[in-house]
């Protein structure tokens, strides 16, 4: 659903400055030529922006669909949005395969050493192993 503003509030808009500026127009004959000429500069520089106002909307539409509102564009914008994302994604997914396969060697090098020891695998699990290396350690 697509919701616009309505271009009869620019029309109330200009309705209500065209009004103002032809009642300030009417007090400005009973003031001073300086101040006069203060008033009419500053009204053409009012003038100006005003000029420039409906472009700068017109630039920026707003599209509401359903409870989200995005910035009307075209699909580029929205892919070129999405990119961060994905980019994101494909970057954790390296970091973990990267630390699967350190985890991985890792364990074969114990596992390598484990087997190429002078020590059976099931001395490693015996309750007096480590009794065993603590005084083999200590008479050192």
């Amino acid at each position: 659903m697509n919701t616009k503003v309505p271009t009869s509030s620019f029309a109330a808009e200009d309705q209500f400055g065209q009004r103002v500026a032809a009642r300030l127009s009417a007090g400005s004959q009973e003031l001073s030529h300086d101040i006069g000429e203060r008033l009419r500069v500053a009204r053409a520089q009012a003038v100006a922006m005003r000029k420039q106002a409906p472009q700068l909307r017109a630039a920026s539409t707003v599209i509401r669909s359903g409870n989200v509102a995005t910035m009307g564009g075209s699909w580029w914008t929205r892919i070129g949005s999405v990119i961060p994302l994905i980019a994101l994604v494909a970057g954790l997914i390296t970091i973990s395969v990267m630390q699967d396969e350190d985890r991985a060697s890792e364990l074969a090098d114990v596992d390598s050493a484990l087997l190429t020891d002078d020590l059976p695998p099931a001395a490693y699990t015996d309750p007096g192993f480590a009794q065993f290396l603590k005084s083999d350690g200590a008479s050192d």
